[in-house]
């Protein structure tokens, strides 16, 4: 992909608003369409992680977590369950007992040894067979196949004077960010990826990013 510098921005800017009707019927058209042919193949497989899902640790079989949307509506983003059903206990418990962990948390909002996620969770997360959920949001107008990557209120604040740009379009399943590496490249590089994204977004970048999608995701490039 082509290297991307950011200019300052803010609220009053009109670059990101504008990205968000460039081509967008024609991309919401392909989200609607695409996501239900993805839902119909993948529905089977989509059956047995759910039943592998419940096997593996009872509990929940989705994950729901509110999200920022656009124009800064909140929404919640679902996944298969990935993590133990004390998720949110265990790392109360680890940030107030291990430095390390807490200064990672704080600068990448998440860890690299992370003690939530259950052994059938880090292989939905490596495969990317977790995020499959999504496609229901794409449908519900929520999200993109294609977009920055959804965030939580507290990470926008991390996007500063660029949050205006993210909250321009909708977030998206896959973007730059996952075509570029995902957790191998830093915070700072996926915010600019997600900010180019926004800025730079015509119908044959959203075809091209979710063409590079497949071998990203069968390489588990970046996958954690």
């Amino acid at each position: 992909m082509p290297a991307f510098t950011l200019a300052p921005t803010g609220p009053d800017s009109i670059e990101g608003p504008l990205a968000a009707v460039r081509g967008g019927a024609l991309i919401r058209t392909c989200d609607v369409v695409l996501s239900l042919v993805a839902l119909i193949f993948f529905g089977p497989i989509m059956v047995l992680v759910g039943i592998a899902v419940f096997i593996g640790d009872p509990g929940p079989i989705f994950f729901g977590h509110s999200r920022v949307g656009r124009g800064g509506r909140m929404f919640k983003c679902y996944k298969f369950r990935s993590m133990v059903v004390d998720a949110e206990a265990r790392l109360k418990h680890l940030l107030e007992h291990d430095e390390a962990a807490r200064a990672e948390w704080a600068r990448f909002h998440k860890l690299s040894v992370d003690p939530r996620i259950n052994p059938l969770g880090r292989f939905l997360r490596l495969s990317s067979l977790d995020e499959l959920p999504q496609l229901w949001n794409v449908l519900r107008g929520d999200m993109s196949l294609v977009g920055p990557r959804p965030v939580v209120q507290a990470e926008l604040e991390r996007y500063g004077r660029y949050a205006a740009d993210y909250m321009a379009i909708r977030p998206g399943v896959t973007g730059l960010w996952q075509i570029s590496g995902r957790s191998d490249t830093s915070y700072r590089r996926r915010i600019a990826l997600d900010i180019a994204y926004a800025r730079s977004l015509t119908f044959g970048l959203y075809l091209k990013i979710i063409v590079l999608t497949v071998p990203a995701v069968l390489l588990a490039r970046g996958s954690r």
